[in-house]
Parts: C-alpha cells; sequence; structure tokens
C-alpha cells in the first residue's frame, strides 16, 4: 500500500479546482491476488466497528489498512460531484431559464438542424469492442444500427467513446490503436489520475477536465445502510445540475467535443456517474428518447459486472458481508441515480434543453455541431 501528500486538483486552465486536503490510498493486490481498489479518499475520520475492540498490532495494522479502503471506495464514486443539497450550491437561481428559439429550434423529435435523414438507413461502423481490462468501454451511439434519434435517424457509431479507466493491457491497448481516437477527455480528479495514470494509443491527445469533489466528509459519515448509500448517489447526479464547479467543467467537455475533429473519448474511474452523465446530455441532444437513454446508462451494471465482484470478493474476505452489502450500492447503478438528476433539471431548468442552452451555456453552434457529428 502506498499514500501520497495531499494535492490540489487544477482545471486545465490552472485554476483549482477544489480546496481541502486530498489523500490516496492505493492497494495492488492482497495475498490472494485479488485485485481491489485504486481510489481516492477523502482525509477523515470513519467510525468502523472492526476497530471497537483491542486486535494484535499486526490485526490493528490490518484494519486500518481495510478503513482507507473503504473511505476510498466511496470516494471514488463520489469523485467531483457530491455537493449536500443544504449547503445552498450554486445554480439554483435559475428557476424560469429561457431558451432562445434558435436555441430551441436545435432540439426535439423533429428537428435535425440540418443533418436529417442520413443515419436513417442504419450503421455500417463495427461495435465498440469489449475490452478485458477496460470493461465499461463502450459507443454513445449503443451497438447495431445504433440508437435512434432525432427524425428517426441512427446515431452515428465511432464518434464518441465512453469509458473508465484507461490502463489497457497490451492486447486491448493494440485493439484502440485500431480504433484512431483522436482525443482522450479525462475527467478524474488530480488524485485519480495519480493513481493510475491513462495508457493512451499512439497519436491520441490527451485533455484534463476534472470534475472537483464535493463535500465528502460530512456524506460519507451519514452511511449506516444501503439506501443512505443509494441517497449518497442520488445526491452526486442532483450536484450535476446544481453545482457550478460541475456544470463549468461539462460545458468545457461539450464544446471540446464538439470542436474536435476524429473519434473522441470521454472517462472517469468506473466510467458510470460522470461519464454517465455526459453521456445522457449527448443522447439528449441527438434525440434519443428517455426509455433508450435510461437503459444505455444501465448498462453498466452488465460492462462492469467482473469489475463489481472481484471488488465485493475484497470486501467480504476482509470485512465480511455485512459491510458488502452496506456498500453494494456503490459498485453499480440503479435507475434512481440517473432519475435523480433528471428530475432536478426539470426543477431547476424545466427541461433538458434549457439546463444544455442556459445552465451550461451552450451556444446554437456548439450544439449544432454536436448534433451534426451525432447524426450527420
Amino acid at each position: 500500500m502506498g499514500l501520497w501528500s495531499p494535492l490540489t486538483p487544477r482545471h486545465p486552465d490552472g485554476s483549482v479546482a477544489l480546496t481541502g486536503e486530498i489523500t490516496y490510498v492505493h492497494v495492488e493486490l492482497d495475498e490472494d491476488g485479488i485485485n481491489v481498489f485504486h481510489e481516492f479518499e477523502s482525509r477523515f475520520r470513519f467510525w468502523s466497528r472492526s476497530q471497537s475492540h483491542c486486535l494484535s498490532s499486526s490485526t490493528n495494522r490490518k484494519d486500518q489498512t481495510m478503513t482507507r479502503i473503504r473511505r476510498a471506495l466511496i470516494g471514488s464514486v463520489m469523485a467531483g460531484s457530491l455537493v449536500a443539497a443544504s449547503l445552498g450550491a450554486a445554480g439554483t437561481a435559475h428557476s424560469q431559464p429561457v431558451v432562445s428559439a434558435d436555441l430551441a429550434s436545435l432540439f426535439g423529435a423533429g428537428s435535425l438542424g440540418g443533418f436529417g435523414g442520413f443515419g436513417s438507413l442504419g450503421n455500417r461502423t463495427a461495435d465498440a469492442p469489449r475490452l478485458s481490462s477496460v470493461p465499461n468501454f463502450r459507443d454513445v451511439a449503443g451497438t447495431g444500427d445504433g440508437y435512434v434519434g432525432a427524425g428517426g435517424a441512427h446515431l452515428n457509431k465511432g464518434i464518441f467513446y465512453r469509458a473508465n479507466a484507461i490502463v489497457p493491457d497490451d492486447d486491448d491497448l493494440n485493439v484502440m490503436q485500431g480504433l484512431s481516437i483522436s482525443v482522450v477527455y479525462d475527467l478524474r480528479t488530480d488524485e485519480e489520475v495519480h493513481d493510475k495514470p491513462d495508457r493512451l494509443p499512439a497519436g491520441t491527445a490527451y485533455v484534463r477536465v476534472p470534475m472537483a469533489a464535493g463535500n465528502v466528509n460530512e456524506l460519507v459519515e451519514k452511511i449506516k445502510s444501503p439506501e443512505d448509500a443509494r441517497n449518497l448517489m442520488r445526491e452526486m447526479n442532483r450536484s450535476f445540475v446544481t453545482g457550478e464547479s460541475d456544470r463549468a467543467a461539462f460545458t468545457t467537455l461539450l464544446t471540446d467535443l464538439a470542436a474536435a475533429d476524429g473519434s473522441q473519448l470521454f472517462h472517469c474511474t468506473a466510467g458510470k456517474d460522470r461519464t454517465g452523465w455526459t453521456s445522457m446530455l449527448l443522447q439528449s441532444i441527438a434525440g434519443v428518447d428517455d426509455a433508450t437513454i435510461m437503459n444505455d446508462y444501465l448498462l453498466t451494471n452488465e460492462y462492469n459486472t467482473e469489475w463489481a465482484a472481484k471488488n465485493r470478493a475484497y470486501i467480504v474476505a476482509t470485512q465480511g458481508e455485512q459491510v458488502a452489502q452496506l456498500f453494494d450500492p456503490l459498485l453499480g447503478v440503479e435507475a434512481d441515480y440517473l432519475q435523480a438528476g433528471l428530475d432536478q433539471i426539470q426543477a431547476t431548468y424545466g427541461s433538458v434543453e434549457q439546463y444544455i442552452a442556459v445552465g451550461l451555456g451552450l451556444n446554437a453552434e456548439t450544439i449544432h455541431a454536436l448534433k451534426g457529428k451525432l447524426l450527420g
């Protein structure tokens, strides 16, 4: 195990994205060879029943390590997003946002913004490959002919990819090389990147768009049941709407995705929360229906099955089944997580379109470009 000193995450322009101390937990393999967490933890005390009685010195050290690992698991799913609603996060002032007519015309099932029909004959681009070492790697456009978007056109595959941390083995790296990905956008914090830096194909540009961590300490201390963990995940998705720094990061990401040429990839640590929200936004811009967007979000549970099972097995082996049940909601996604963010959009902005145009401040040119890439 290795512990790193606190770092201060910064945006690409050098501005500070997060204040407060963060430490790293870096656990390689246990003695049975089970892969465990490579995540970050907030620096605070976490009460643990396993430390409530006297143990030998060696067992005490093991308990202390596992306490840090438990915190790291929580930290990983909260990275960049968790802001308690009671803190009055920025963004709630937009109670009655208004989208201009030219922006509104770019959204909706009947408006292709000049890009209609091209995808309607089906998509001949190959499906995104399954990568065993980057398990949540997939195409925003889906599989087969691609998801159906505005006007009945199919989304273009091979344009936007999504993933968890990009740490491919040699075989998967060769496969990724063949996809000719021009840019990779890393949504992780400095601590996450420090722990598990990306390994990219030759010639691929690397861009950081870190999502700042919220008030982890206060929220984690409230987790006493699986439902507490679910509430934590719901709050994270709400903060994508109410958090000013989160909105700014999504604005930067979508603007860059619209401007850059070629196939592009965005990712976080598990490829499910920050990445899942970005995918929802792109699919919404393309006019994909709500049910399809939700089903695509839930595919993380299928793609990350082995990853989640390994992490759970380690928790059971070291902390017991009861603790594993406590943290089960953090190892995957549930429809309520994304829906909480969507409900917050409705309450604050009235629609996803208004959130994109007003909350994120995307102009008509950027929206038009994204829609053109997805449907043109």
